[in-house]
């Protein structure tokens, strides 16, 4: 009645998964064009209509499960849709694949889910898109996460060296941090040579342009690099609830405490559509339209 090869020309058309397209030809008897229509009535091969649009919106998602943890950002087109139940349901989904299975990279992360995807595309009414992912696994301590603001901001991070309650109280501490200052590296050390350089091109631009002496402006530099550092680098930031202590030193007091080495290992934050292009839609125009049709 109707071979792979048609499935996957279906498919090609209609944006439709592999299941639905081989319904629609089981339907219309392997009537290709019957097929096209049966999926565009059930609302189907809308997805692939959408694929174009711009998705910048959506969620940050985390779930922790033991010692393992995943964090994800799952993009729509509109905040009205970002807070339906649908949606939500759909980024728990990719969550808890990510929590459940080895997921080498985003392009496989997407491939596995594409079936899944397209149809919570049609189903909903927007385009969907998966666009990153963080995992991490304890050997030897915690991982916590923390949405911020509805889904907004998310925050994955590893406290290695204990797995007690201290730990855990000090990994939520640290992931409030993260949320809030935006550091873009751990330490010092960890921040690109290039960077650097770049930043002290600017920061020595910045002090001769002031008219500072030439022969203390490398000492500004330096100095103002220790602040860039400060701004950047989670163990060197100021404590959100204590500005008195760094993080650094906030690990160090917990360490003493209970009389074990903590360390935090490496942290992950997202925030939601950063970096991409957002939808500008006059929606009474759009209402408009969809009514003429």
């Amino acid at each position: 009645m109707f071979t792979s090869k048609d499935v996957m020309e279906l498919r090609k058309k209609t944006g439709a998964g592999v299941a639905d397209c081989q319904k629609a030809l089981k339907e219309t008897n392997g009537d290709m064009e019957k097929a096209v229509d049966f999926l565009r009535e059930k609302g189907i091969a809308t997805a692939a209509k959408k694929a174009s649009r711009i998705a910048a919106e959506g969620i940050v998602a985390a779930k922790i499960s033991g010692n393992v943890g995943a964090l994800v950002e799952v993009n729509c087109e509109t905040d009205f849709v970002a807070k339906g139940d649908q949606y939500k349901e759909f980024v728990n989904s990719v969550v808890d694949y990510v929590i459940a299975n080895d997921v080498k990279d985003i392009d496989e992360l997407v491939a596995v889910k594409n079936d899944e995807t397209i149809a919570a595309t049609a189903k909903i009414g927007e385009k969907i898109a998966i666009r990153r992912f963080a995992k991490y696994t304890a050997e030897n301590g915690i991982v916590e996460s923390y949405i911020h603001m509805g889904g907004k901001v998310g925050v994955l991070v590893e406290i290695e060296g204990c797995t007690c309650d201290s730990a855990k109280e000090l990994a939520h501490d640290v992931a409030l941090q993260i949320a809030a200052s935006k550091p873009l590296y751990l330490v010092a050390s960890e921040v690109p040579a290039e960077i650097l350089e770049h930043e002290k091109e600017i920061l020595k631009a910045q002090a001769l342009n002031e008219g500072k002496p030439a022969a203390i402006v490398d000492r500004m530099v330096e100095g103002r690099v220790k602040k860039y550092y400060d701004e950047f680098c989670l163990m060197n930031q100021a404590f959100v609830k204590d500005p008195s202590l760094t993080i650094e030193k906030l690990v160090k007091s917990y360490s003493d405490k209970m009389g074990k080495t903590l360390t935090v290992k490496r942290f992950t934050r997202f925030e939601m559509g950063e970096g991409l292009e957002k939808r500008n839609d006059d929606f009474a125009a759009e209402v408009e339209a969809q009514m003429k049709k």
